[in-house]
C-alpha cells in the first residue's frame, strides 16, 4: 500500500514539474474581427511545428489563447501517440483566410514553421505489373510542363499539369527462399534469431493472427477488445513479457487489417514463420503501423504521429519500403532526421525508377538511413532499381568526398576538351556533386513471402529487398547481448557493418551497387568485435577501378581542368553527434603526389550520426608533363564530446553523370575529355577549351558573362554549341491548374529552356530562338529523328548552314493557328544551324535536347553531336551538315519586340541564381578564382595572384595555360597588330610580359601619373611660396623707408 502511494505521489510530482516545464508564456493574444466565411470557403488541413514537445491540450490552449481569430479549428488525432506529448499541431484554415492565419500563426514565439499536411498516393505493383513504374512517373524522369513552378509540386507529367499535387510515396513491389542465400541458419544455429528486437514496419498493417508469425498479441488499446485488455494487463501485472506483434492504425479508417497485402509481405520476408518463405529473424517483435488506407493514401500527419510513437516506444528498427521523388516535405524530412538520432536504425527502399540515373527515392537518399537497391539471383543490378547520385541535398549545396585516392594523369598532345556548361535553376542545381547511393543491395526479385491471411507468394521490387536487409538488421542486432547494444548499436555503427561487410559486384558501378551486395556473415564478423570509431563510405576512389568508380574511371585528372570532385559521408558509430577537429590533410604517398591540389569543404558537426567531407581534385600547373598514378590518403579528425577522443580517418538534378551519363560515355569513347561547370562563364578558362556545351538551360546571364563569351568565341576562337527546349508564354499559362492538395495554384516559371535568355546571350552573334513548340520525325544524314517539343530558330548570320524540316507546332498560338486552317498543318521550320564567326569561332544551335536526355528521350541525336562537335572543335564539316542547300545567302532576321519575351507575372529571382544575385565564382570552378568575380580579361601575363589566393601559372594571358599543348589564339585586331594591354605596349614596347612586369602593370602606370601630379603640385606650391617670400620682402622695405 505504502509503495503504491509512493507510487501516486511520485507520479503526481513528476506531472505537476511536467505542466510547469511546459507552461507557455502570455503573450498578448491576437484579436481581429471575425469574419463570416464565403458561401464556398472550404479548409485544409495544416501542420504546425512547436520548438519542444508538449502535451496536445497544452498546445491546443496556446494557440487559442494567443490567435482568438475565426477561420481555422483544431483537429483531433485519435491514435496511439495521443498519450505522448507531441511537437506538432494539426489545425485545420480556412482558404479565405490562409494567408494571414499562417502568419499569425507563424509569428508565436513557440512556432517553429507552418506547413501544409501534404498527402501521399502509393502505388502497388503486383507481381505481374511492369516494374520501374514507381515513384517517378510512368516509370521515367519525366519533364515538368517547365520543371521550375512557381511553388512546389509533388508530382509529375509529360506534357500536361498535374491534376493534384499528390506526392507518390510508392510502395516497390513485384520466388524465393532467400535467406539460406546470406547463411541465415549458421546465425540461427548459434542461437540468434532477433529476440528481444522491437521491429517497426511502416506499411499497410498486418492481420490478426496470422499463423506466420509466433505469439501473436495485439496493442489492447488499438484493437479495443476486452479479452485483449485482460490479456495485456495479466502480462503486465505478472511482469511476463513475451514475443508479439502490435498492431497500431494511424489512418481515418476504422481497420488495423491489411486489405492489400503489402504490409503482411514485408513482415513475413522479416520474421515469417512458414517453411515455404521463412524471415530472417522469426522471433522479432513486429510492430505493424498501418500508414496507408485501403484507397492507398496517407498524410505527412499520420506519418509524424507514427514516427513520434516509435520513438516514445523504443523501436530499435524501422523499415520503410515506400519512397518518393522528393525530399521538399520539410516536416518529414527533418522527423526522419529525428528517428535515427533517437538510435533508431532505418532501412528504406531506393525506388522502383531505374535504370535511369538521379531516380533516388526519400528518406532512402538520405545519409543517415540505409537505402537499399535491388539485385537479381545472378548477382546483377535489377532493371526496375534506382540509380544514384543523391540529388536532394544539392540545393542547400552540401557536399560529400573521398579519402584513398588512385588518380591517372596522361599527357594530352593532341585531344580535344569541351566544357559543359550544368547550371540550372534553383531545384535543378548542378553546381555540387551527389553522395554514392544506395548502400547496399539485396536480393529483390521473385522473394518469396507471406499472403495476406495464410501461405505465400512472390514479390519483386526495392520493397522486398528492403525487408530483406531489414530482416539481416534485426539478426545482427541481437548478436549483441542486450545490456550492451545501445553503448554499440547506432545507424552509425549498423551502416558501417553493413558497407564494410559487403561484396562488391563485378558489374555494377558505385551508383548503382553502393557498397555491393549485403553479406550477413561478414557482416557479424565485423559486430563481433566492434569497438565505436568514425570512417568514411565511400573510402577508396581507385581511377584504374572501371567500372565500379564509374564516372571517375572514365576520364583521367589534367593539369588546367576544373576541379573533379567526389563526395562521401562520413559515419560516426561513436555517438549521435561529433565534431571535424581542423582541416584535413593530404597525404601523398610519393613526391608526385604534391602535384594534385586538394581544397577541402566538410561540415563542422556531424548530425546525426553522419556528415559530409568534400574532396575537391585539380592537378598543379607544374603536372602538365606528368603521367603516371598518384596514390595517397586524406586524413581527418573526428572526435566525440565530452571525452574528446580522436579518430584517425584514411582513406545533381540534370547532371551530366545521372540522366546525360549515356551523353557522357559516348562522348569519351569519341576521344572528348569533359568537364562540368557550374559557375559563371567569367570563372573559366576559355583557352583550354575546344566547345562549350550548353543543353536545357534554364536560368539568366550576368551581363559580364555575355560579354566574356562574345571575346572568347569571337577572339580566342572557343566553340558554342547550344541546345536549346521548347519555350512559349502561353502555353505556360494554360498550364496553370488549381491544387487541391496545396489550395494553390501552379504555373511554370520557364519553358523546357529559358529562351529569352540564350538570345541575349546568342544576340552578338545574331542568332535567335523562338517560341513555337515543335513535335513530329524527320530524316537527316539518313538518321531517323524524332523532333520532341522542341523550339524553331528565328534569327541566324548570313553565310551560315540552316537545316528546315515540316514539323506540327503545337504551341497556344500554333494550334489557333491550325484551328483557322481547319486542320494540323505542318510548315518548314528551321531547327540546326551552324557558322563561323570571329576569327576562328564555331557556333551550332539545335532547337531540342531531348535527344540527350536518357531519362525522355525518344531517339537518342548522339551520332548529331559528334559532327557538330567535329565542326566547333576541330573545323571538320560533314558535307550532309555543309551543303549548298542550307547555306543562308541573307540573314534569317525577326525584329528583337517580336522575339520570345519574359513572364512579367512571377518573381523569378526566387528560382534564380542571377537575378538579383552577386556574381561569384563558386567550388566547381578552378581554385585561383575560387569566391571571385573570376578571370580578369583585361590583364596577361604570368602568376596573376588573385585576392586571397597563392599564386598561379596562368602562361601567356589569363585565359591560357604555358607549354601545355592545347590550341592557343592569339588575339589582333583587323591589322594584324596584337590586341594584348596597349598602354603597356607604349611604354615597354612588347605586350607579351613576364610576371613582373605583370604585376607592377596594376600599379606603374597609375604610380606615374600619381607621381606626375603631386611634382607639378610640388612645384606650383614651391612657385608660390617663394613670391610670397618675395612679396613679404618688399613690403618690409617699403614701410621701413616710408615711416
Amino acid at each position: 500500500m505504502s509503495r503504491r502511494l509512493t507510487a501516486a505521489l511520485t507520479s503526481f510530482i513528476v506531472i505537476l514539474l511536467s505542466y510547469h516545464a511546459y507552461r507557455f508564456p502570455n503573450r498578448n493574444p491576437i484579436s481581429t474581427p471575425s469574419l463570416p466565411p464565403p458561401a464556398n470557403s472550404t479548409a485544409t488541413n495544416h501542420i504546425i511545428r512547436f520548438l519542444r514537445y508538449n502535451n496536445a491540450h497544452e498546445l491546443r490552449a496556446y494557440l487559442e489563447r494567443q490567435v482568438k481569430c475565426s477561420g481555422w479549428n483544431w483537429v483531433e488525432r485519435r491514435n496511439p501517440a495521443a498519450s505522448f506529448p507531441t511537437d506538432f499541431a494539426l489545425v485545420a484554415i480556412e482558404d479565405h483566410r490562409r494567408d494571414f492565419l499562417i502568419g499569425e500563426f507563424g509569428k508565436l514565439e513557440l512556432v517553429k514553421d507552418v506547413s501544409l499536411d501534404l498527402s501521399y498516393q502509393r502505388v502497388v505493383l503486383s507481381a505481374h505489373e511492369e516494374i520501374g513504374a514507381g515513384a517517378f512517373v510512368d516509370g521515367k524522369k519525366k519533364k515538368r510542363p517547365g520543371k521550375i513552378f512557381t511553388s512546389m509540386s509533388f508530382t509529375e507529367r509529360e506534357n500536361s499539369a498535374p491534376a493534384n499535387a499528390s506526392w507518390r510515396r510508392s510502395l516497390m513491389m513485384q520466388k524465393s527462399q532467400v535467406t539460406s542465400l546470406f547463411g541465415a541458419d549458421a546465425l540461427w544455429s548459434k542461437g540468434y534469431t532477433g529476440a528481444k528486437v522491437k521491429m517497426a514496419i511502416f506499411d499497410t498493417g498486418i492481420r490478426a493472427n496470422h499463423p506466420h508469425f509466433r505469439k501473436i498479441k495485439v496493442n489492447f488499446m488499438a484493437d479495443r477488445n476486452i479479452f485483449v485488455s485482460v490479456l495485456f494487463f495479466f502480462a503486465l501485472s505478472s511482469g511476463k513479457f513475451f514475443y508479439y506483434q502490435e498492431r497500431t492504425n494511424w489512418t481515418n479508417e476504422d481497420t488495423l487489417n491489411d486489405n492489400l497485402g503489402h504490409g503482411t509481405f514485408v513482415a513475413g520476408v522479416i520474421a515469417g514463420q512458414d517453411e515455404e518463405c521463412l524471415g530472417f529473424a522469426p522471433d522479432t517483435e513486429i510492430y505493424a503501423f498501418r500508414v496507408f488506407t485501403d484507397a492507398q493514401v496517407s498524410y505527412t500527419s499520420w506519418f509524424l504521429d507514427a514516427f513520434n510513437y516509435a520513438i516514445a516506444t523504443k523501436m530499435d528498427v524501422l523499415n520503410l519500403s515506400i519512397g518518393g521523388p522528393d525530399y521538399l516535405d520539410l516536416p518529414f524530412v527533418e522527423k526522419v532526421w529525428e528517428i535515427t538520432a533517437n538510435n533508431i536504425i532505418m532501412v528504406s527502399a531506393i525506388g522502383n525508377d531505374g535504370p535511369l540515373y538521379g531516380t533516388l527515392n526519400n528518406p532512402a537518399d538520405q545519409s543517415d538511413v540505409i537505402g537499399v537497391g535491388g539485385i537479381d539471383y545472378s548477382d546483377h543490378i535489377a532493371s526496375f532499381s534506382s540509380r544514384g547520385m543523391s540529388t536532394w541535398e544539392i540545393p542547400h549545396g552540401l557536399l560529400y568526398t573521398i579519402t584513398n585516392i588512385y588518380l591517372y594523369m596522361p599527357i594530352f598532345a593532341s585531344s580535344v576538351y569541351f566544357l559543359l556548361v550544368a547550371r540550372q535553376l534553383a531545384d535543378m542545381l548542378i553546381v555540387r556533386y551527389g553522395r554514392v547511393k544506395p548502400d547496399v543491395v539485396a536480393y529483390g526479385r521473385e522473394i518469396m513471402g507471406s499472403k495476406i491471411s495464410t501461405g505465400c507468394k512472390s514479390l519483386s521490387g526495392t520493397s522486398v529487398a528492403s525487408p530483406v536487409v531489414a530482416g539481416i538488421v534485426c539478426l545482427l542486432v541481437s548478436i549483441i547481448p542486450e545490456s550492451k547494444r545501445k553503448e554499440i548499436l547506432n545507424p552509425g555503427s549498423m551502416k558501417q557493418a553493413l558497407v564494410e561487410g559487403a561484396s562488391k559486384l563485378s558489374g555494377p558501378n558505385m551508383y548503382e551497387q553502393g557498397a555491393g551486395r549485403v553479406d550477413l556473415l561478414e557482416s557479424y564478423e565485423i559486430l563481433k568485435s566492434y569497438k565505436p570509431r568514425a570512417s568514411i563510405f565511400p573510402s577508396v576512389l581507385d581511377y584504374m577501378d572501371c567500372p565500379y568508380s564509374w564516372p571517375f574511371c572514365r576520364q583521367p585528372l589534367y593539369a588546367g581542368a576544373m576541379p573533379v570532385i567526389f563526395n562521401v559521408t562520413i559515419l560516426n558509430g561513436m555517438g549521435v553527434i561529433g565534431y571535424v577537429d581542423g582541416p584535413p590533410m593530404w597525404l601523398p604517398d610519393s613526391e608526385e603526389g604534391n602535384l594534385l591540389n586538394i581544397q577541402f569543404t566538410y561540415s563542422d558537426v556531424i548530425w546525426p550520426w553522419t556528415g559530409y567531407l568534400a574532396l575537391h581534385m585539380q592537378i598543379k600547373e607544374e603536372g602538365v608533363h606528368f603521367s603516371g598514378e598518384i596514390e595517397g590518403n586524406v586524413t581527418v579528425n573526428v572526435y566525440r564530446p565530452p571525452g574528446q577522443e580522436m579518430i584517425s580517418l584514411t582513406g545533381m538534378e540534370d547532371h551530366l553523370h545521372t540522366n546525360f551519363h549515356i551523353m557522357f560515355n559516348m562522348l569519351r569513347d569519341a576521344g572528348y575529355y569533359v568537364e562540368t561547370l557550374g559557375s559563371p562563364f567569367t570563372c573559366f578558362d576559355a583557352n583550354r577549351y575546344g566547345t562549350l556545351l550548353l543543353v536545357d538551360l534554364e536560368d539568366e546571364y550576368f551581363a559580364e558573362e555575355i560579354k566574356k563569351l562574345k571575346d572568347d568565341i569571337m577572339i580566342n576562337g572557343l566553340g558554342l554549341v547550344v541546345f536549346a527546349d521548347w519555350y512559349n508564354v502561353d502555353s505556360m499559362m494554360k498550364m496553370k491548374f488549381f491544387d487541391d492538395n496545396t489550395r494553390s495554384w501552379w504555373t511554370p516559371v520557364t519553358g523546357g529552356a529559358n529562351v529569352p535568355a540564350l538570345n541575349d546571350l546568342l544576340s552578338p552573334f545574331g542568332i535567335a530562338f523562338g517560341d513555337k513548340i515543335l513535335n513530329g520525325d524527320f530524316v537527316i544524314n539518313g538518321e531517323q529523328s524524332r523532333y520532341a517539343s522542341g523550339t524553331d530558330v528565328v534569327k541566324f548570320p548570313k553565310g551560315g548552314y540552316l537545316h528546315r524540316f515540316p514539323f506540327l507546332d503545337s504551341s497556344e498560338s500554333g494550334a489557333t493557328q491550325n484551328v483557322l486552317l481547319s486542320g494540323m498543318s505542318k510548315a518548314d521550320s528551321p531547327i540546326l544551324g551552324l557558322v563561323e564567326v570571329g576569327e576562328e569561332g564555331r557556333i551550332a544551335v539545335y532547337g531540342d535536347s531531348n535527344c540527350l536526355d536518357s531519362s525522355h528521350m525518344v531517339t537518342n541525336c548522339y551520332w548529331l553531336l559528334k559532327k557538330i562537335l567535329d565542326f566547333t572543335a576541330s573545323n571538320i564539316r560533314d558535307p550532309v551538315l555543309f551543303s549548298d542547300s542550307s547555306r543562308q545567302d541573307k540573314a534569317l532576321h525577326l525584329d528583337d519586340n517580336q522575339l520570345p519575351s519574359r513572364r512579367t507575372d512571377v518573381n523569378f529571382s526566387t528560382y534564380s541564381q542571377v537575378v538579383n544575385k552577386e556574381l561569384i565564382c563558386r567550388s566547381d570552378s578552378r581554385f585561383e578564382v575560387w569566391a571571385t568575380k573570376g578571370y580578369d580579361l583585361h590583364v596577361r601575363g604570368r602568376n596573376h595572384r588573385l585576392p586571397g589566393y597563392a599564386a598561379v601559372d596562368l602562361g601567356q594571358g589569363s585565359n591560357s595555360t604555358p607549354e601545355v599543348p592545347f590550341k592557343k589564339i592569339k588575339s589582333v585586331d583587323k591589322d594584324g597588330n596584337s590586341l594584348g594591354n596597349s598602354y603597356l605596349g607604349y611604354l615597354y614596347g612588347d605586350d607579351q610580359l613576364d610576371f613582373p612586369e605583370l604585376v607592377a602593370s596594376h600599379w606603374l602606370l597609375p604610380a606615374i601619373v600619381a607621381g606626375s601630379g603631386f611634382l607639378v603640385l610640388w612645384s606650383f606650391w614651391r612657385i608660390r611660396q617663394r613670391r610670397r617670400r618675395r612679396r613679404k620682402g618688399s613690403g618690409s622695405f617699403n614701410r621701413t623707408a616710408n615711416p
